[in-house]
């Protein structure tokens, strides 16, 4: 097979016959997300669906899509805590198939629904949407081909018009040797879902980085097995770079959101009830037990909320027709 693209070879990698996601690998055999980390991610989602709910006046369906479902997890333990009186529908949205034993309440779908009213999580989703590279040679900015089989790279052709633009914006290459990966099409995975919320509120949640601090070198890697491995696109591992959320942002708003926050999961977490705090050493002589339960939860939380880990991630709250739901409002300027 010739060397393709870095947006080429990623699609077929992860999406095509025999892709990644597409054979059904489960992805908690090969990477821990914040729902593997702890059921506390999903009781912190719940208190968000409350907050929408009541923002949106309590709609008669309340739409939950999850976008890069997995396999599931994050719905099957929203769904005993969520409430909502019976009006939730729960939308998985996913290339894989349908795992055995999925709750049936839970619908699943490979693309996303036209309209929505509710909310909307991307957990590490747009991480794994396909991107290019770009690298800054002495003759310019060049597309950088690999081989699907090997992931021996070489410099190709100047980028396209509206990738350059792209760049010029949000991703400014200074120094020959520089690279960047172009998330243009990331922009438009994420516009896509602002375009169907009729209202209600879209969250992404992902590793991310700002213009004034991009990585020189990219940060496209792959994850086999739990561990750290090249970024070969033969489909044998998962591929994923970090997300220019801030471009998001823009996106988002073009394609009709009105409010927007943007923050760390360490912020956000914290200001939905995940402290991460010792109990009170009283509880342990009134209530072992009880000790016991609040200590694991603490230490559940403190995994979800460590700034050198889970709480580093971004969040990106955009919403339409409501405002940003006031707890995570103070979530924007908290440490």
């Amino acid at each position: 097979m010739s060397q393709v693209g870095w947006r080429t070879a990623m699609e077929r990698a992860l999406y095509g016959p025999e892709g990644f996601y597409t054979r059904g690998e489960r992805p908690a055999a090969h990477f821990r997300t914040s729902v593997h980390a702890s059921h506390r991610f999903a009781l912190a989602i719940a208190r968000l669906i409350v907050e929408v709910d009541a923002a949106l006046g309590h709609p008669p369906r309340f739409d939950l899509v999850d976008v890069g479902a997995g396999c599931g997890e994050l719905l099957t333990e929203i769904l005993p805590v969520a409430g909502l009186s019976g009006r939730l529908r729960p939308v998985a949205v996913e290339v894989a198939p349908r795992p055995e034993g999925l709750n049936p309440a839970i619908e699943w779908r490979p693309s996303l629904p036209e309209r929505i009213t509710g909310l909307v999580i991307a957990n590490e989703w747009l991480d794994n949407v396909p991107l290019d590279v770009v690298e800054l040679t002495g003759d310019g900015p060049r597309l950088v081909v690999v081989d699907p089989r090997s992931g021996a790279e070489l410099p190709g052709p100047a980028p396209a018009p509206e990738d350059a633009e792209w760049l010029e914006r949000w991703w400014p290459l200074r120094e020959p040797g520089d690279r960047a990966e172009v998330g243009r099409y990331r922009c438009a995975a994420w516009a896509s879902v602002l375009e169907r919320l009729r209202g209600g509120l879209a969250l992404a949640v992902d590793y991310a980085h700002e213009r004034d601090h991009r990585p020189p070198y990219g940060t496209l890697t792959g994850y086999r097995d739990g561990r750290c491995v090249s970024p070969v696109p033969d489909g044998s591992c998962d591929i994923t770079a970090h997300v220019a959320l801030d471009a998001c942002v823009e996106a988002g708003r073009e394609a009709g959101a009105t409010a927007t926050v943007l923050t760390t999961q360490r912020a956000a977490l914290r200001a939905l009830g995940l402290r991460g705090e010792r109990p009170p050493l009283e509880l342990a002589r009134s209530d072992p037990r009880g000790y016991i339960q609040a200590l694991r939860a603490a230490g559940e939380d403190a995994e979800l909320i460590d700034p050198s880990g889970l709480g580093s991630f971004g969040w990106l709250v955009q919403t339409v027709g409501i405002d940003v739901p006031a707890v995570l409002e103070t979530a924007q300027t908290s440490a």
